[in-house]
């Protein structure tokens, strides 16, 4: 199964994310997705899982949850916007990962991609950095992977370009 991660979207959706998610099976939103409009854009080209993010209003709340919590090719995944970083969770999402005891934790919020082993819970940590052109981060980044016989493989950092840069390749 391959899977398309992206996060920190703030309601801008590049355009090349269409062609670096043709091939895979599924797309992951880490929150601040933004608008309803861009989260139905991703829905209607591939299946879409999603949380909200702070930024998010009333109509993307409604329509994701804070958490999702579920399991691909025997993968146990959790995925919030908001977790801080290994190993210093927010105590909400170690309260999580103490009940759940996922293999994956996904999150965004920071704009920083970062994809690191966490041995203390035994799990893989890891955010897209940020695909949207608001916040600090310089380049627009996202995540592509396989999940292979219960894990994660093949991981690809894609660069969108600069954060300033809409629709340019």
């Amino acid at each position: 199964m391959k899977i398309g991660l992206i996060s920190d979207t703030h309601s801008y959706l590049d355009p090349k994310v269409f062609d670096y998610f043709q091939q895979v099976d599924e797309i992951w939103h880490a929150g601040d997705i933004g608008t309803l409009a861009l989260l139905e854009q991703l829905e209607a080209f591939k299946p879409t899982v999603a949380v909200f993010g702070n930024i998010d209003g009333h109509e993307v709340r409604e329509a994701t949850p804070e958490d999702q919590i579920f399991v691909r090719e025997g993968v146990k995944v959790l995925m919030t916007h908001i977790a801080a970083k290994p190993p210093r969770y927010n105590p909400r999402v170690q309260k999580l990962i103490q009940a759940h005891q996922p293999n994956l934790l996904i999150c965004g919020h920071s704009h920083i991609l970062k994809v690191q082993p966490d041995p203390a819970n035994n799990l893989l940590f890891m955010n897209p950095g940020a695909a949207g052109i608001h916040g600090f981060h310089q380049v627009k980044t996202l995540l592509r992977f396989d999940l292979v016989s219960g894990k994660p493989k093949n991981l690809e950092v894609v660069e969108l370009g600069k954060r300033g840069a809409i629709g340019q390749h």
